[in-house]
């Protein structure tokens, strides 16, 4: 095992062991502070251009499920394609796992996508420098490379990573379990008509991926609609369809103009039903002309408290952001849908008069609690 140092931006340094593929990278710093959950947390497109710490300190003991694709081309257990996380730090990591659906080890399945893990961190001290300072960048470089390759640190706020993790086609789920692609320069007509040939009966939902979890689209195709998944930047609003679903997604939402766009194209038709997630929530937000701000170092874990505003009905909530709405910026057609009982910040918003709402937590969970997973079947029961 190759010696390494986590090296942030403010100078600190923490030292420890590769067990993951050995290379040098540079992202912005996060931790997560779940229990379990790692192979769906990777996963995740949202963790695109992050170096994820995970605080609880044992992590590995139950392995890596087995990477299957569904018919429909959706990941069997994980929340999309490949791992998206630029890294894993952890404090003690579990050569030995056991599991009844494990497959192969986390270091082994690090090095076969050739993403690095590093081991031995004092996790505590450097969530509390993270705590402390707020997220920052940072780079693990190996103690025996100089230079390093010479490896570059962005800023995390400069760069579109919903552009990267973002569908390049669009694709059609069906809730049978089969889907068809279709190349986006597809004229409007054609695609209507094709789409309908495909399905004639179900209800519509185009869903903007703007790194969307595979649990999402589960999520509604088990409820019996058809998900339309299109890119982040497509212009949908030609398209026979009877809801909108904008996804969550890595990055800063001010990246994302062409998004915003054409959510407000949609909000032309009062009774379309929307409904946003994480990244979707703060689209949402943008479109109805609210703001965003980065949190200090943001929510991630699976015991977020959240409250619905209005009553005392307290949930528990999967998250994974490091933005939020700024509740005071919200006009006066839109009010907070719910706050976080933690911080006091906005976890979803609704409009006043449309079908029109949104969470900034994760109701498909995985993993981690499935409490607000009801907030689909809300969405659902408006199409109808």
């Amino acid at each position: 095992m190759r010696n390494v140092t986590l090296i942030l931006d403010d100078g600190s340094r923490f030292s420890g062991k590769s067990f993951g593929y050995e290379k040098p990278v540079a992202g912005e710093v996060v931790f997560n502070t779940a229990m379990t959950g790692y192979p769906e947390s990777l996963t995740d497109p949202s963790y695109a251009g992050q170096l994820m710490t995970l605080t609880y300190p044992l992590v590995g003991n139950y392995g890596v499920p087995p990477f299957t694709i569904e018919p429909n081309g959706l990941a069997t257990f994980m929340e999309s394609e490949k791992i998206h996380a630029e890294a894993i730090i952890v404090s003690d990591y579990s050569y030995e796992y056991s599991h009844w659906n494990a497959v192969e080890s986390l270091g082994d399945w690090l090095k076969r996508e050739q993403v690095p893990g590093i081991t031995g961190i004092d996790t505590r001290e450097l969530t509390k420098v993270l705590r402390e300072h707020g997220v920052m960048m940072g780079k693990i470089v190996f103690d025996d490379e100089p230079d390093n390759g010479e490896l570059r640190v962005e800023s995390y706020e400069d760069i579109n990573y919903v552009d990267k993790v973002s569908c390049k086609e669009i694709i059609s789920y069906l809730p049978d379990g089969t889907s068809q692609g279709f190349p986006t320069t597809t004229p409007i007509a054609q695609l209507n008509s094709q789409l309908s040939i495909l399905n004639s009966q179900l209800k519509k939902v185009v869903l903007v991926d703007c790194g969307v979890k595979t649990n999402i689209i589960r999520c509604l195709l088990k409820r019996d609609v058809e998900v339309i998944r299109v890119p982040w930047d497509y212009d949908y609003n030609g398209l026979e369809f009877d809801g909108l679903f904008i996804s969550n997604g890595p990055g800063d939402p001010d990246t994302c103009d062409a998004a915003v766009q054409n959510i407000r194209k949609a909000m032309k038709n009062e009774k379309l039903p929307i409904f946003g997630i994480c990244m979707g929530n703060q689209l949402l937000s943008k479109a109805g002309g609210a703001r965003i701000y980065k949190l200090k170092y943001g929510h991630r874990s699976h015991n977020q408290p959240v409250r619905m505003v209005g009553t005392e009905r307290c949930f528990i909530t999967s998250q994974n952001h490091g933005y939020a709405v700024d509740n005071n910026t919200l006009t006066a057609d839109w009010e907070p849908l719910f706050i976080n009982m933690n911080d006091g910040s906005n976890e979803g918003i609704k409009h006043k008069k449309n079908p029109w709402f949104s969470a900034q937590f994760h109701p498909e969970a995985a993993s981690g609690p499935t409490d607000t997973e009801f907030l689909f079947d809300e969405f659902v029961n408006l199409l109808k």
